[in-house]
């Protein structure tokens, strides 16, 4: 689905992603695990058309992405979840979900309200909160908001990046078990996430990224084993955790 190939990006005069080269498959989660400062959030930028100075292969569906506008990047299928959310804070809960739908502007009425349903049956809270503020959310909120209104989009290929980032550990299960059920039910994921464990234990396949630079990749199962991955991103006692 997703193929990139020596892909380098860069800001000004500083080069953040050197020669990258990965792929997502239909079906999978993939995870890109890293430090902070590896380039893991320029990565799923540059995919999604916001980082301009870039080179190398980069292709959704066999279409090559260089070169083309965010909007029109939305269109093909790829939806972006920036880390930190990035809501429309002023705007009600209900705006922002529509806003996600921006780019479906030949779709039916009743098939966005359908949609719209979808996200609240997956997130009843943003149900209860849909004429509310967005910026008055609790943090776990603004992370379902912002997961939902990439979901308007109706992608292919959902990038999310940082989903747990700041939320208290019973809305972490939450946010990761809601990301199982959207890959379960079709959805296409490709994952960000300082939550190393987290991310290993629901992926398919996973990819370390240090210093811009693609370093390892595997299974996720196998790299969870890694001792050095382990201690480099797990910590020492991530075996023992496992096998309770």
């Amino acid at each position: 689905m997703l193929h990139i190939r020596n892909l380098n990006a860069r800001y000004g005069p500083i080069q953040v992603l050197k020669n990258c080269s990965l792929h997502v498959d239909e079906g999978e989660i993939v995870s890109i695990i890293g430090a902070n400062g590896a380039g893991k959030t320029t990565l799923l930028l540059s995919i999604s058309g916001l980082v301009a100075s870039v080179s190398g292969e980069l292709k959704f569906m066999g279409q090559s992405l260089r070169g083309l506008s965010p909007d029109k990047i939305v269109g093909l299928g790829i939806a972006h979840c920036p880390e930190g959310r990035q809501l429309f804070s002023p705007l009600s809960v209900y705006e922002n979900l529509m806003l996600g739908a921006y780019a479906r502007k030949k779709a039916q009425k009743d098939e966005i309200e359908e949609d719209l349903e979808k996200i609240f049956q997956l997130f009843p809270r943003l149900k209860e909160r849909m004429n509310q503020t967005s910026g008055t959310l609790s943090g776990g909120e603004q992370q379902m908001l912002a997961i939902g209104r990439a979901l308007m989009a109706r992608p292919q290929l959902l990038l999310l990046d940082e989903p747990s980032l700041g939320l208290a550990p019973r809305l972490v299960e939450t946010i990761i078990q809601t990301i199982v059920d959207l890959n379960t039910s079709g959805m296409t994921i490709l994952l960000v996430e300082q939550n190393a464990r987290k991310a290993l234990e629901i992926s398919h396949r996973a990819y370390i990224l240090e210093t811009g630079r693609i370093i390892l990749q595997g299974r996720a199962s196998d790299l969870a084993e890694d001792s050095e991955i382990r201690r480099a991103y797990l910590g020492k006692d991530y075996k023992d955790l496992s096998e309770r």
